[in-house]
């Protein structure tokens, strides 16, 4: 029983951080190195975590974490994240909100902006912006997708086409070394591409997990953005990589 608490506490703690360290869990449960490192061989033989040098991350999949959860995870980080992107964002323009927790915490920093114009495909940041009646909201129809309330495929895909804004907002669900961003849903990395393609300045809002975490298609690279926010310094070869393509790094908080 103790075994089965601590090795959901341990996935608890890598879906927070991205990763967990042997030497930390054995102080957090108060247990030997020998023992967290059993229940790190456990948790990766189930397929939940990756081992790395001095412990584990979250697996690989072709599957995301559930929305409730994902809104649960790193909630303090996202908002500093959400107002540091606003406060980029000037009043009287007009953006693209796309699917995603971080992207919605953008929404809930841009309720005091005023004549806005937001198109977007997450029905939770059409509701949260239907709050400021300084915005006029644009919902991009198209197939719903239930467990988060997003809007994807090609109807959702034809409505953005209609528009050029200034800004474009996305977010994404995984990082690389490469600086590549990645996501699950074909469907919804099309919509995110076509946004890309649409908006004059192109921003990123992930936070410091999404570098730990990995998914299978991709949507575009670092390159192609303008300015990324997060809420610490991303590693050193993305870093560099960014200086390189005059890509911004905004580190929040």
């Amino acid at each position: 029983m103790a075994q089965n608490f601590r090795q959901g506490e341990i996935l608890k703690i890598a879906r927070e951080q991205g990763k967990v360290v042997v030497e930390e869990l054995s102080s957090h449960f108060g247990v030997t190195l020998q023992t967290v490192r059993r229940d790190l061989t456990e948790l990766c033989d189930a397929g939940q975590l990756t081992r790395v040098y001095g412990g584990a991350v979250l697996a690989s999949g072709v599957a995301n974490i559930g929305y409730e959860e994902r809104r649960g995870l790193q909630v303090e980080e996202k908002e500093r994240i959400g107002r540091a992107c606003a406060e980029a964002i000037p009043e009287g323009a007009s953006l693209f909100l796309n699917i995603g927790t971080t992207t919605e915490a953008v929404a809930r920093a841009l309720l005091g902006h005023r004549s806005l114009m937001v198109v977007t495909n997450n029905l939770n940041a059409a509701n949260i912006l239907a709050q400021n009646a300084g915005c006029e909201v644009i919902v991009a129809g198209g197939v719903l997708r239930r467990a988060d309330a997003g809007l994807v495929g090609d109807m959702t895909m034809e409505v953005v086409r209609q528009f050029k804004v200034d800004f474009a907002v996305i977010g994404a669900s995984a990082l690389d070394e490469d600086g590549d961003l990645l996501d699950y849903d074909v469907r919804e990395v099309k919509v995110a591409q076509a946004i890309l393609s649409r908006a004059r300045k192109r921003f990123l809002v992930a936070d410091r997990s999404k570098f730990a975490r990995s998914a299978p298609v991709r949507i575009a690279s670092l390159s192609e953005v303008d300015a990324f926010f997060t809420d610490a310094p991303p590693p050193a070869r993305v870093a560099t990589a960014c200086r390189g393509w005059k890509t911004e790094v905004v580190v929040s908080g």
